[in-house]
């Protein structure tokens, strides 16, 4: 009998511990509150987008699902978005204005993110830098690509080579979301595909993978990018990247050793490889008539003057 009457007991108690009042959010364990405050929020595409001077209406399904995919991918690949977010600060406000200087709508400056992601990357197919210029279509544009320099890598003069290649394209096809296409297609496959299908907009446009998701890729960065609240990211201004703080040295003859010249400049050549990171080799050599210039440090403390 003492046998059965205790089990009854805790199954009363059982019982009653079950039906009590569920705690507050505030009262449940840490772990699920966490869960509670940190729930996914699925972002929503909305009825249009002003872009490069156009208005993107997203009622076709079509279009709205292609948006709803690429703002799902960029808000929910967290370490990818906040890094390139915490990068943009310090190079956007530069690429921005040089984009203003040439001529060039400030939204396709999203480009290079969804290109590089804001880093001197190498692709499998040989383009480098901020802006993926291949070698041919680099020394085409202007920027000089031999053994010991590489202007795919000078982020001031690769993304003004890159607005000369944008305007050439909306030049070509009177469309900034085209131009833009064109970066990843080229111009001649964006023509030939617009000939051939009879239409005459990205939209309309049945294209490969890739360039299919390409304008929805920018789009969806430059949403996230100037409304991050918005899209779940909270980056306090102090963990933002901040712009290099530099001093520009004119180069007009030829340096032997970039090292020895490095430490005569008070900093390593590490150091000048991050500013300058389209200088190749050990030396540099300047022909007569030559100007180049070397960006270093100012009297601060920020990238660690060489101490010797």
């Amino acid at each position: 009998m003492r046998k059965i009457f205790l089990l009854a007991s805790i199954m009363i108690l059982f019982l009653l511990s079950c039906n009590k009042e569920p705690k507050t959010p505030s009262e449940k364990p840490e772990f699920v509150q966490a869960q509670i405050e940190n729930h996914f929020v699925v972002p929503e595409v909305p009825n249009s987008i002003f872009f490069a001077g156009d208005s993107i209406s997203f009622k076709d399904l079509d279009i709205k699902e292609r948006m709803d995919n690429e703002l799902v991918i960029n808000n929910f690949w967290h370490s990818n978005t906040i890094m390139m977010m915490k990068r943009s600060n310090r190079w956007l406000p530069m690429m921005k204005e040089i984009f203003k200087e040439e001529g060039v709508p400030t939204d396709l400056v999203y480009i290079s993110i969804i290109e590089s992601g804001l880093q001197n990357v190498t692709s499998p197919s040989g383009a480098k830098g901020f802006w993926q210029f291949m070698e041919p279509t680099a020394k085409e544009y202007g920027l000089i690509v031999n053994h010991q320099m590489d202007e795919r890598y000078h982020v001031e003069k690769s993304t003004r080579a890159a607005c000369q290649y944008l305007k050439n394209a909306h030049k070509k096809f009177n469309s900034w979301i085209l131009a833009a296409a064109s970066y990843n297609l080229g111009m001649y496959g964006i023509s030939s595909n617009l000939e051939r299908q009879k239409v005459d907009n990205f939209f309309d446009l049945s294209l490969n993978p890739e360039t299919a998701r390409y304008i929805f890729r920018i789009l969806a960065v430059k949403m996230v990018f100037e409304n991050p609240e918005k899209y779940g990211f909270y980056i306090d201004k102090e963990s933002l990247y901040p712009e290099y703080v530099t001093k520009d040295i004119v180069i007009d003859t030829s340096i032997p050793n970039l090292y020895e010249w490095s430490v005569q400049q008070g900093i390593s050549i590490k150091i000048l490889r991050k500013l300058n990171p389209w200088i190749r080799g050990k030396d540099f050599v300047v022909k007569e008539g030559e100007v180049f210039t070397f960006k270093i440090p100012k009297n601060n403390e920020q990238l660690g003057l060489f101490k010797g």
